[in-house]
Order: structure tokens, then sequence, then C-alpha cells
């Protein structure tokens, strides 16, 4: 179950109309990635743990890349044809092939360890706040770990204190650049960016684990298929036309949509009172629901839809006639009981632009 809270505290749960076989799922990286790595390795890839320097491109079309790094303190080089960036929103292979700059939110938050009864309330249970008190243009969440709670925001808190919860023990603290849209270049040459490194970040969720994964499988499919399994060597017009092009034909819209109900509903406290009661309504939570599980935007139904836009825009209306865009600083705490209060925390959040 997810509940979304409102800035003045009416709380809608979002995910009633899941079926049987369909969930919210909650990932823990430290696992999902070793698995990553550890069937990468079982299916023949020479995995070298180590930390890249730099990276010295081809002076001409048949010269490879030489990547020179770090590994068990020894400087090492290693020429290669083809270079995949999947390093993240700092991508140095990102950087090396000047592939422009990008705006990026930030993530922050801490896994809390909590007593086993409190730990319980939050069994089947997520939590995303909503409002300028808690998040400017993004949102702040609880999310279950299997044996802890993640508790952060999506911006940046001038205090690393999201702490003191009722008895909490923190047992990492961690803080992640979020893309805001994809980088100006994704290929040049025989260099291409996935996932984070390409900008690959669902606005409204700040989702990137899939697309992530998906662009990876995408590009490397791409690369086999452009080369006829390794027969021939590639250029940087096959990868724009195998994995680039047929990339944007999947989901440059579904990322637009996205982009435009952020601007929309995270700009001010009455449109996000308005999404909030936006979704008490079933055929609001299917779409959103469908388009988020499988990825593509959901079939619609057009009456529906003006039901919906209707619906909306009078909520919006009502939500700045009634006041509710006030400014609601800190009043959750007097009003909503749950074992971890955000509100607790005395976290100050503002809202920070930055580039990478």
């Amino acid at each position: 179950m997810l509940d979304e809270i409102s800035p003045s505290n009416i709380t809608v749960d979002i995910g009633k109309t899941l079926k049987d076989h369909e969930f919210i799922a909650m990932c823990r990286r430290e696992v999902l990635d070793n698995f990553l790595r550890l069937r990468a390795k079982e299916r023949g890839a020479n995995l070298i743990k180590a930390l890249v320097k730099d990276i010295e491109l081809p002076e001409c079309d048949k010269s490879p890349y030489v990547i020179h790094y770090v590994s068990e303190n020894t400087q090492n080089s290693l020429a290669v044809d083809v270079v995949i960036g999947a390093d993240g929103a700092n991508s140095k292979v990102a950087k090396s092939i000047q592939a422009g700059d990008y705006a990026c939110a930030i993530a922050f938050h801490e896994r809390i360890k909590l007593p086993e009864e409190q730990m319980k309330y939050y069994e089947n249970l997520a939590e995303m706040y909503v409002g300028d008190d808690v998040s400017p243009y993004f949102y702040a969440w609880v999310f279950p770990k299997c044996d802890h709670v993640a508790v952060g925001t999506g911006t940046v808190c001038s205090k690393q204190n999201i702490k003191h919860l009722q008895g909490g023990k923190i047992i990492k603290v961690e803080a992640h650049r979020i893309p805001e849209h994809p980088r100006p270049v994704r290929v040049r040459g025989k260099a291409v960016l996935v996932g984070d490194a390409a900008g690959y970040v669902t606005k409204c969720s700040g989702e990137g684990i899939y697309f992530a994964a998906k662009s990876g499988r995408m590009c490397g499919e791409a690369i086999v298929r452009a080369s006829y399994n390794g027969d021939k060597m590639i250029t940087e017009q096959d990868l724009k036309r195998e994995y680039l092009k047929k990339w944007d034909n999947e989901y440059f819209c579904t990322f637009k949509f996205l982009d435009s109900l952020q601007r929309i509903f995270y700009g001010r406290n009455a449109s996000r009172e308005a999404m909030v009661e936006m979704f008490n309504s079933d055929y609001v939570q299917r779409m959103t629901f469908d388009s988020y599980m499988y990825k593509k935007l959901a079939p619609r139904a057009p009456l529906e839809d003006l039901k919906m836009a209707a619906e909306t825009t009078g909520s919006m209306l009502r939500c700045h006639i009634l006041g509710m865009d006030m400014k609601l600083v800190w009043s959750r705490s007097s009003n909503y009981i749950s074992p971890i209060n955000l509100q607790q925390t005395n976290c100050s959040v503002n809202h920070q632009a930055c580039h990478v």
C-alpha cells in the first residue's frame, strides 16, 4: 500500500486498484547491484574492481579508446573499441566526450533501523509527502527496506538530521544526484551513455533504476545487432540508429508527459492538494499504475479524461479560493500520527538546483 499525504494532511491510499499479481516494489541497491555483477560474471563478463581516472579518446576512427584506471593501488590502461557509460550522474564518460550538462535535484535520505513493533507498521506501507514544507518541486518519503526504512527528501537538506525518529537508529546516510532531463549528447563516436549518465530519470517519481537497466540492455543489443555479432566495427551512426532512435521512439513521450505533470502539480501547494485529491479516482489510479508498472502511457478513455480535467480544475480553484495554498510549515506534526513523523526530524528543506 502507498499513502500520499497532501500539504493539509489529507491522506489517500493510491494502491487500491492494484490487481492480485501487481505490487509496488522496493529495491535495496546493495542487493540488486551485487546480483547484477555476479550474473554478468557468470555470463562471461570480465569484472575489474577499479577507479577510472581518465578516458583517452581515439585519434582516428580505427584507433581505440584507452581507459586509465587504478586497481589494487596500481595504474593500469585498457584499450577498447566501444565505451558504454553507465557510470551515473557524475559520469566520467559523459565529461570525456563533452556530452553537456544537465540540471539535477538531490535525493537525501537516511536508512533507519526501527524497533520491531514500529517496523510492523511499515511492513506493507510506503508513504509519500508533498508540500513546500518537505520538498519544493518533488516529494519526501518513508520507504520500507526489508528490515529498516529509508526516510528522505528529494531536495537539499541544510542539516543531516533526519533522525531522532522515536527510537530509530541511523544505519546509513546517502545522497544522490537526480538528473532532471537527458543530456544534450548521448552518443559521440563509439561512446554511448545509458541510465543516469544519459539522464534517464522520470519526473514526478524520480525513478531511474528500470530505465537504467532497460537502456543498458537496449544499448548492448544494438551493438550486437549493428556489429553483426562482433564481425563488423560499429560507427556513431549505427549507435544512433540502433539504440538512440529506438529509445526515443519508445520513451520520449513518456518522459515529456511526466515532465509536464511535474510542472503542473508540483509548483504550488494548491496544485499538490488537487493532485492528491485527484488520486481518489479509481480511473486516475488505474491509469497511473498501468503507466508506472508497464512503462508506457496507458490507453486513455476520452470521457473519463474530460471528467478528470474538470474535477482537477475545480479542485485547483477551490484550493486557491479556500486558502489551501497557505504556508503549512511543520503543521503536520500536530495532526498526523505515525510511528515515523517527518516533522519531528527538524529537517530544514530548501530547493536548490545544481549542475553536474
